[in-house]
């Protein structure tokens, strides 16, 4: 198994709830360290720019005016297979569709307002990643 880093944003209606501890939680029990993590408020253009591979798809306007519209809690996390370890916790996109027992079955409202994000791919985790958190925020598992 490999050791790898992914990225995982608990969106504003984890943070609004009062979710991000037990969300938090759910990934360091099942094996999965946080390496960095941050509150921050998106701004529409930073939302945009993470977002933009999205553009032009027709949720992209909703999508990207619920991500600015309360704080949100970016983390990066590490872990063996991180990336699709990572997405079984989370759940499937729709809820009504996810396992019993993942975030989005327990706490997710709707598919637009699923509570989290995690990247697909070891290459996006990087990219990312490295959007919201410099090299030296991020803690090396071996220090």
């Amino acid at each position: 198994m490999a050791l790898e880093q992914t990225f995982s944003i608990i969106k504003p209606d984890g943070v609004r709830r009062n979710l991000a501890g037990k969300i938090l939680s759910r990934f360091e029990e099942k094996g999965l360290r946080i390496v960095a993590t941050k509150m921050i408020h998106m701004s529409k253009r930073e939302a945009e720019g993470f977002y933009a591979v999205h553009s032009e798809r027709p949720f992209f306007a909703e999508l990207t005016e619920f991500m600015c519209s309360g704080p949100v809690v970016v983390s990066v996390l590490e872990g063996e297979n991180a990336v699709s370890f990572h997405r079984e916790i989370m759940g499937a996109t729709n809820p009504a569709e996810a396992a019993e027992g993942t975030i989005r079955r327990d706490f997710a409202e709707s598919i637009g307002e699923n509570t989290v994000h995690g990247s697909d791919s070891l290459e996006n985790a990087a990219i990312e990643s490295s959007y919201f958190f410099s090299q030296t925020e991020c803690v090396n598992s071996a220090t």
